[in-house]
């Protein structure tokens, strides 16, 4: 599981938007996001630098991210 630190997540509409960009890169990818704690959690194959650059596509800003 990645977890990525995201900041400028303030609402549904973000959410939505983060979770849509992660789960076309992979549809099997299983997305949490966190708004009040800042954090995406994403169970996917794919390296943790396509993710973040998908979660930056979507216009935020990726602060930290971290492999359990």
């Amino acid at each position: 599981m990645q977890i990525f630190i995201v900041a400028g997540m303030t609402c549904a509409h973000c959410v939505q938007g983060i979770t849509r960009a992660l789960e076309k890169l992979d549809p099997a990818a299983q997305v949490t996001v966190d708004l009040q704690a800042g954090k995406v959690l994403v169970e996917s194959a794919l390296p943790a630098e396509k993710l973040g650059e998908a979660i930056e596509g979507e216009g935020y800003t990726l602060v930290a991210s971290e492999a359990l």
